[in-house]
């Protein structure tokens, strides 16, 4: 039985998790916002509250809509405050921790309650092996900046139960966005496609081909709206680190997924890219 979707739980208050949350709000649902860090909650209502009045400048939405989005969030860091007809999770790249973050949701949920990770490459198969009725766990990915990009990828594993992957396509499309159906690979679709663009940009930086300047110069003049470095500021260089390494031993170390050296330099260094105001480029 797929319930009928009145809330909606959001756990992981980083900058995917509150543009989620900020999305899902906008259309109407009953959004809970989740984090251990009470700080991470501070920091992720402003920002929410600064993008609605970004939209209000440019009479993207009305004042209107942007009270009644407010209205619709709410925030905590107590994990048995998560409760809903559908959970989507967008906390850290660990599959032990999302393992133990959905068990514990589970138990404080119906059975009916659709579990949905936004996990970027982590298998879902894996995710769900442990969790309590594995045919309501799917992957439900969101692109950054979530409440913008059209796309999402709806992401079955082997346990999935197809009726509720299709629910879950046509809520989601209900809301706005475009979906499409991946199977359950290692990057799904776009991460795979992508992981390249990202990888030989860096390769072609570290072999001194060209400068990062220049090599996004020329992919935004062959038609990419940003190129791979400044996407990658975008993202967080931490977060694109941390999916390359994940894809690259799901791969088995494929040596065309290889993290790169330099990356890693940018990661050991906490230049994590917008939200740190420094990565591959400086932002003041």
């Amino acid at each position: 039985m797929i319930p009928q979707v009145k809330t909606i739980c959001i756990a992981g208050a980083g900058t995917m998790g509150a543009g989620i949350a900020q999305f899902v709000a906008q259309a109407g649902y009953s959004t809970i916002l989740f984090d251990i860090d009470t700080a991470m909650l501070q920091k992720a209502s402003a920002a929410i509250e600064k993008s609605l009045e970004t939209l209000l400048t440019k009479q993207k939405i009305s004042a209107t809509q942007k009270l009644e989005t407010l209205k619709n969030i709410s925030y905590t860091h107590k994990i048995e405050e998560l409760k809903g007809e559908l959970i989507i999770e967008a906390i850290v790249e660990k599959l032990s921790i999302k393992q133990e973050f959905f068990n514990k949701v589970a138990a404080n949920n119906s059975e009916q309650t659709i579990i949905a990770s936004n996990t970027s490459s982590i298998p879902i198969t894996q995710i769900a092996a442990n969790i309590s009725h594995p045919h309501r766990v799917l992957g439900i990915h969101f692109f950054n900046p979530a409440p913008v990009m059209k796309l999402v990828e709806i992401i079955s594993g082997v346990e999935t139960n197809q009726t509720i992957a299709n629910f879950c396509k046509e809520l989601i499309q209900g809301m706005g966005k475009t979906c499409v159906m991946a199977a359950d690979s290692p990057g799904f679709i776009v991460n795979r496609v992508a992981r390249h663009f990202y990888v030989e940009g860096l390769k072609i930086a570290e072999e001194n081909i060209a400068d990062i300047e220049t090599i996004d110069a020329l992919m935004e003049n062959s038609g990419f709206k940003m190129g791979p470095f400044k996407l990658m500021d975008l993202i967080g260089v931490d977060t694109n680190f941390s999916v390359t390494n994940s894809i690259y031993n799901l791969f088995h170390q494929d040596g065309k997924f290889r993290p790169s050296r330099m990356q890693q330099q940018k990661v050991d260094a906490g230049h994590f890219g917008r939200k740190t105001k420094k990565g591959f480029y400086t932002y003041e």
